[in-house]
């Protein structure tokens, strides 16, 4: 008789009964998310400053019993009495994923430390607060998921893109130290890393380039520019049965970019 362990799951991206919360699900990478999400059947908490765009987002989901939370991530210090409220209204969360962030394209020579310390609020404090968070007692369902984003920047040189690396090199230390320190308590940590997406992001960052820099960065991506619904399905991995076995890793889904 096969060993029930081994057994293969039916549907192993099937999300049905589970809880997740999506950090900047506003836009981009985060909207994508969602809607991956509840059309394997989760149930979402939606999480961003503009309370309409999270409506917007909300109307794009499939299933039902999905909650908008409009909150300013960067009151890191409120996070974690905040996720504990919504463990207590909503039930334990079965995943989170911190997909909120900014894009900062700065020459070091006009780099300011407030530039430096906005990026770090979001991607590392926010971050780190939401970890904490999540952990607390009976916030976290058995088996959880904690998903952040990082960026291909974190691994390779680019102009101007100091202080973005730092916070999102920092992402990844994070991630591994977090899987550690989670591990008793059955929670996974893994982050994703993008190549370039074509989201509202990313197109601000093309229009800042030079017509021929930013045909350079296009032909880097060797499968082409990415869409947001590529790194959603590498979240979806992650946070569903088929990552039941990895954490503190780093999932590069960058078109080839980081190949060369």
């Amino acid at each position: 008789m096969l060993d029930p362990s081994l057994e293969l799951p039916r549907q192993p991206f099937d999300l049905s009964g589970r809880l997740i919360l999506v950090t900047g699900a506003s836009s981009g990478i985060g909207r994508a998310t969602a809607v991956l999400l509840s059309r394997l059947g989760a149930r979402l908490i939606l999480v961003a400053r503009n309370e309409q765009r999270l409506l917007e987002t909300l109307r794009s989901l499939d299933g039902q019993g999905h909650r908008i939370e409009p909150f300013d991530l960067t009151a890191a210090e409120m996070i974690p009495a905040w996720l504990r409220n919504l463990a207590i209204s909503e039930g334990s969360i079965h995943g989170l994923v911190h997909s909120a962030g900014i894009h900062k394209l700065r020459p070091i020579r006009v780099l300011s430390p407030e530039a430096v310390e906005e990026l770090l609020r979001i991607d590392v404090v926010a971050g780190l607060a939401l970890a904490r968070g999540f952990s607390q007692k009976a916030v976290a369902a058995p088996g959880a998921s904690l998903v952040f984003l990082s960026s291909v920047v974190a691994f390779t040189g680019q102009s101007g893109h100091s202080a973005y690396a730092a916070s999102k090199g920092a992402v990844v230390s994070m991630t591994r130290a977090l899987s550690v320190e989670f591990a008793p308590q059955k929670i996974r940590v893994n982050c994703v890393a993008p190549g370039l997406v074509s989201t509202e992001m990313g197109k601000e960052l093309l229009d800042t380039l030079l017509p021929a820099q930013a045909d350079a960065l296009r032909a880097e991506h060797l499968l082409g520019i990415g869409a947001p619904v590529d790194i959603a399905n590498a979240i979806a991995f992650l946070l569903a049965e088929t990552g039941r076995w990895i954490t503190g890793t780093v999932l590069v889904v960058d078109g080839g970019y980081t190949a060369h």
